[in-house]
């Protein structure tokens, strides 16, 4: 069942900066999530789209500008290292996001949604299995289960297709669209032209600029 929204927008940037040190990699970056839509978030690498996506997460602040959020916000990020001595399963991590401050779901509901998002990315078969076991593909696919297994009414991911197969990239696709679908306002930074082609919006940086 669908969302059905408190705001006319899910979340909202208004004149972002950020800089590393002293020099900017965002400029009066402004942009708008709705609701019920997919926004690819495209550009040349270095123009700023990863930094964007922190900023709107809240995982890092702004120089200046504001961000202003509706709702439960999910974040998936790319592919990162796992130390060898990571003690915790696929099913581990993806449980980790059924975590939220002030809201916890009961155990049964929690193995449940686990299940189901671990089905949904197609990696049931390696519920089980160590992390550090997974190739990077495998881990990925299991972020992707990590960012939607509450049903977040934010969905903001990184490049999540990244070093996946083709039949993973489609599948990843039609998460998206499905978690759109349901009312979720949803970002996704990509280089992939098929991807970008399906959103139903393109946000564009250029040298950290936000393009026409």
């Amino acid at each position: 069942m669908a969302r059905v929204p408190s705001s006319s927008f899910a979340l909202r940037t208004r004149d972002l900066c950020f800089a590393y040190g002293a020099v900017d990699v965002l400029h009066d970056v402004s942009v708008t999530l709705r609701f019920g839509e997919v926004a690819a978030i495209a550009g040349p690498n270095g123009s700023g789209k990863s930094t964007l996506v922190e900023l709107m997460a809240g995982v890092r602040r702004p120089r200046r500008g504001a961000v202003e959020r509706h709702g439960d916000l999910a974040l998936v990020v790319q592919r990162p290292v796992a130390p060898a001595e990571l003690p915790v399963t696929a099913a581990d991590v993806v449980a980790m996001g059924t975590w939220k401050k002030g809201v916890r779901m009961s155990r049964l509901a929690a193995r449940e949604a686990v299940a189901e998002a671990l089905e949904r990315v197609g990696m049931t078969a390696f519920a089980l299995r160590p992390l550090t076991d997974l190739s990077g593909g495998q881990r990925q696919r299991v972020l992707v289960a990590q960012g939607i297994v509450r049903r977040p009414d934010i969905l903001l991911l990184d490049e999540p297709a990244a070093g996946l197969d083709s039949e993973s990239v489609a599948r990843t696709q039609r998460i998206l669209a499905e978690e759109a679908a349901r009312g979720a306002a949803v970002a996704c930074v990509s280089h992939d032209d098929a991807a970008i082609a399906a959103a139903d919006r393109v946000i564009r940086l250029a040298h950290g600029i936000l393009a026409a």
